[in-house]
């Protein structure tokens, strides 16, 4: 190691390093990145008076939105969709990467928006990346701080989304339907299908559904589910949604579908084929709700809707919410069922609060919609 005669310099291995105390500061200590002298003390004049900028005159250095995105990447590392948050960035990244924070706005994001749409990309896929800029940039100016206890930013730029005028609306089942789609759909996705309907889990809380999660209840002759929030699903960090632990419980047709399934795989739940269940969205899911579809036009000698004829696997958490909400089932509850994040939602419950929302959750079985509110929906057809 050799000392140098500019202050604040040192060199160590072959690196130039500042050292220095400031006044008002305290103290400096970072690597140049460089090994030629005079670089590094351009590198020392530029971090003084960047220094002196933000402590006298309370100016924000420029940080670049690249450094702002590799930012929030690192810091959310283990949110489920943070592959998906890295491609958009990825995308994004040709355009406003080498922009300061304060200089991304409209304008700016306007030729990513273009290129997108001349790939034919949806206005709500290019939605879904705008977004990911307009939460970096409030984090940016109003979470995020650096050495000189200054927000990176001073106040986030506007971003403007597109119109979403096509955007598929939620389709929950009426009751019919469910008998037609789980006529359709061969038997193994007919009985993971049942289930969801019954308990609002997620498709990937169906597929990876595990014996070892199941919690016996001696006291009410059952048992629950408890799914932990680090689980997996499509991708090794993906998991709960809401990152907490998710609590299933069973109402008497999700019960019997557990009985049955009992003695066909000592790990998985729902095997097929002595396997894991990737998703529940194949061929055979989309084979089978156009087949419902066309049984249904050929007995009511009416097309069926197309909600129905497009029907997702997440549309049945929607329809299971919408009958728990039908049901009179309070706000409350129907968080803790569907599993949806709340200050409320814990899953330390006692043998009562169990039963309790097994009693609710039982509300929207096939027997019990006798003596629930008649709900009409009303559905408009396409001209």
């Amino acid at each position: 190691m050799g000392r140098n005669t500019s202050p604040g310099l040192c060199r160590r291995t072959g690196i130039w390093h500042i050292d220095k105390r400031i006044k008002g500061y305290g103290r400096l200590c970072e690597s140049t990145g460089t090994g030629d002298k005079e670089e590094a003390e351009r590198y020392l004049r530029l971090k003084l008076t960047e220094i002196r900028e933000a402590t006298v005159y309370g100016v924000r250095p420029k940080r670049l939105f690249r450094e702002a995105a590799t930012k929030y990447l690192l810091d959310n590392q283990d949110m489920p969709s943070i592959s998906d948050t890295a491609m958009h960035l990825k995308q994004l990244d040709p355009f406003i990467g080498d922009l300061p924070l304060g200089r991304v706005h409209d304008e700016s994001v306007r030729p990513f928006i273009k290129a997108r749409q001349k790939q034919g990309v949806s206005n709500r896929t290019i939605n879904i990346a705008l977004q990911r800029v307009v939460r970096i940039l409030r984090l940016a100016a109003t979470v995020w701080r650096d050495e000189h206890e200054m927000t990176w930013l001073e106040q986030a730029p506007h971003i403007s989304t597109l119109p979403e005028t096509n955007r598929r609306l939620p389709y929950p089942l009426a009751w019919e339907e469910q008998a037609y789609l789980l006529k359709a759909l061969p038997d193994h996705l007919a009985k993971m299908a049942l289930y969801k309907v019954n308990t609002g889990c997620r498709e990937q809380e169906v597929c990876r559904l595990r014996w070892d999660w199941e919690i016996k209840v001696p006291e009410l002759s059952t048992s629950v589910f408890l799914i932990p929030l680090d689980f997996g699903g499509r991708r090794p960090n993906s998991g709960v949604k809401n990152r907490m632990d998710r609590l299933v419980v069973l109402n008497d047709v999700a019960k019997s579908i557990i009985e049955a399934q009992r003695g066909l795989h000592p790990l998985w739940v729902f095997p097929y084929k002595g396997q894991v269940l990737a998703h529940m969205n194949g061929s055979a899911w989309k084979r089978a709700r156009v087949d419902a579809a066309a049984q249904w036009k050929k007995d009511k000698d009416e097309p069926a809707h197309s909600g129905f004829a497009h029907l997702r696997v997440h549309d049945l958490k929607h329809t299971f919410g919408r009958r728990l909400r039908v049901a009179g089932v309070s706000f409350e509850d129907r968080q803790a069922l569907l599993g949806h994040k709340s200050e409320s939602v814990t899953t330390d419950y006692s043998a009562a609060e169990i039963e309790h929302l097994i009693a609710q959750a039982g509300k929207v079985t096939m027997g019990s919609q006798r003596s629930s509110p008649t709900l009409t929906v009303l559905r408009r057809r396409a001209a």
